[in-house]
């Protein structure tokens, strides 16, 4: 069996696993583009928000909504709760201080048998501070979010309130970024820890005689790179950069384990003013580990209350896939304008060929256009951690007006990005993703209108003989499709429509496709300068093959106040 690879993950304008990166576009010298390891819209924003122009906005609101819910599917019930909710939506523009920050806590309370009192926190937080200005950066990130989880770890965002699956996710990380000279050599160097947790009320299973659904529990993420590098005509015509990086997730299902440590030298040649080739040759060691679960005296693994598997820590950890040897990788990289860059690579990472890059265009100040395509191994924390890096600091989100969640796409003045991708599977194992996410946003007149799509299939490893060793080598995809269109309509009132489809193919028999998709639109009216209403109608719907469709219309009406 051909072992799964686990490639280089560059984008030209992050540095991410591949720590030469950010010296690539040193060596080119192309103005505008930055050294760190935030994404560009970081970077670019935060050297740009000091001045006349920095400011930092903080909005304080407390809500009082109430619900109707009318299930269309798979019964014929009209349910109705209350919810009270409290957030901050800030705004951070200093001059050494880039960032956005919306959270929001919210109490539901039933007035029907069939939805339930609970309490939510979701939110989305990206920050960057310059602790030396374009020398010495930190910066951190958090997400919270609830999740619709089916069968074989499907998992769709705008969970529905009667949904008795429903899982909240967590992510957090922070770390520090260099980027300066020495001399001639320009040096760079980051880190980053972060932690990932799903809490799950309950868990579906499969029919009989089908794997349990284990479900992922928490892991902490670790990842390091450093580079040194020379740009052309320095020194040879060509660029030379040496560089080496660190991974390391560490995932409390089964104790599992992937680490992976890399090194090479890369090579830049200048063909124009705008336009490089790039190659690079290396070396890389890779290795995933776990241990088995206990198992009673039939053999059969136990599982905790918590639906996931208990794991046998009496036994040492096994090695469920390793390699190392040489690696190599080829590309361009052309930058015609500040508002156009375009990447592209491929190389050989553990036995197989991969592709990855990215395209960025702002042809100006109301319109931008984001494209990634990305190959890496992890598990769910790792997937999450990074697409949450890759986000914009000046985002802005959409939150869905019957439960307060974050849509799954954020966009920003010059870049955005979306989590669905990563959030798209709860599934325990580690596994090789490759995925692609594109977003444009446009402001249309006073309105502003934005589209986020994106794909990912994962290829899953385990040990053959360890009790997840039926997920070894299955593979699944997901897809999804966010849009949403927003502005006012007078001095006083405004509106937001907004769409979601998202679909799920397990690898798995006997688990079935899952599909979400659902559309809502909302009216708003300040009353005072302080106080607003607000009016809103939806429907939400969330089929799975093997179980009951769910569809579900809903209205509301509101007030907020704003401090």
């Amino acid at each position: 069996m051909t072992r799964p690879a686990l490639p280089l993950r560059l984008l030209l304008l992050a540095a991410t696993a591949f720590a030469a990166a950010p010296v690539h576009a040193q060596s080119l010298g192309y103005e505008g583009m930055d050294g760190g390891d935030a994404p560009s819209s970081s970077a670019s924003s935060s050297r740009s928000g000091g001045g006349a122009g920095a400011r930092t906005t903080v909005r304080p609101y407390i809500e009082a909504v109430q619900n109707v819910l009318w299930e269309l599917s798979p019964g014929d019930d009209v349910l109705t709760y209350s919810s009270l909710a409290a957030g901050v939506d800030v705004s951070l523009r200093g001059r050494r201080t880039e960032g956005a920050i919306s959270v929001r806590y919210e109490r539901r309370i039933s007035q029907s048998d069939r939805v339930a009192d609970g309490d939510t926190l979701s939110g989305l937080a990206r920050v960057r501070h310059d602790l030396i200005p374009r020398t010495l950066s930190v910066e951190a990130g958090a997400l919270a979010t609830r999740s619709n989880v089916g069968l074989g770890g499907a998992s769709a965002l705008n969970a529905l309130a009667t949904n008795d699956a429903v899982s909240q996710i967590y992510s957090l990380y922070a770390g520090p970024a260099l980027s300066t000279n020495v001399g001639d050599v320009a040096v760079s160097a980051s880190y980053l820890v972060g932690y990932n947790r799903l809490e799950q009320e309950n868990v579906l299973q499969g029919s009989a005689g089908q794997p349990l659904n284990d479900i992922f529990d928490d892991s902490v993420v670790q990842s390091a790179q450093i580079s040194a590098g020379v740009a052309p005509g320095t020194v040879l015509p060509v660029g030379v950069t040496a560089s080496g990086s660190y991974f390391q997730e560490d995932i409390s299902n089964l104790d599992q384990r992937v680490r992976d440590v890399r090194g090479g030298v890369q090579v830049t040649l200048p063909v124009t003013m705008s336009l490089a080739l790039v190659g690079a040759i290396g070396y890389e060691d890779v290795e995933i580990s776990s241990r088995d679960a206990v198992r009673d005296g039939n053999g059969v693994a136990l599982v905790g209350d918590d639906g996931r598997f208990v794991t046998d820590k009496s036994q040492p950890r096994q090695i469920a896939y390793e390699t190392d040897g040489l690696t190599w990788d080829a590309g361009v990289m052309w930058r015609p304008s500040r508002r156009t860059a375009l990447s592209a690579f491929v190389g050989r990472r553990y036995d197989s060929t991969t592709y990855y890059g990215s395209f960025s265009y702002v042809p100006d100040a109301r319109s931008q256009l984001t494209i990634a395509a990305s190959d890496n191994i992890s598990g769910f924390g790792g997937q999450v951690t990074r697409a949450l890096r890759d986000l914009p600091t000046d985002f802005e989100v959409t939150r869905n007006p019957f439960n307060g969640q974050i849509g799954g796409c954020a966009n920003g003045s010059q870049a955005g990005g979306c989590v669905n991708n990563a959030l798209s599977s709860v599934s325990s194992a580690v596994f090789r993703a490759r995925s692609i996410n594109g977003t444009y946003s446009r402001q249309i007149g006073r309105m502003t209108a934005g589209i986020g799509a994106g794909y990912i299939r994962r290829s899953f490893i385990a040990r053959e003989d360890s009790v997840l060793g039926a997920a070894n080598g299955v593979l699944d995809e997901s897809y999804y499709v966010n849009a949403g269109l927003n502005g006012p309509i007078d001095r006083r009132s405004s509106f937001t429509i907004s769409a979601y489809s998202a679909w799920f193919e397990p690898g798995t028999t006997g688990t079935g496709n899952t599909t979400a998709v659902g559309a809502n639109a909302s009216y708003f009216r300040n009353l005072t300068d302080r106080l607003a209403a607000s009016a809103a109608v939806g429907i939400d719907s969330f089929n799975q093959t093997l179980l009951e469709d769910q569809t579900i219309a809903s209205g509301l009406v509101g007030l907020r106040y704003s401090f």
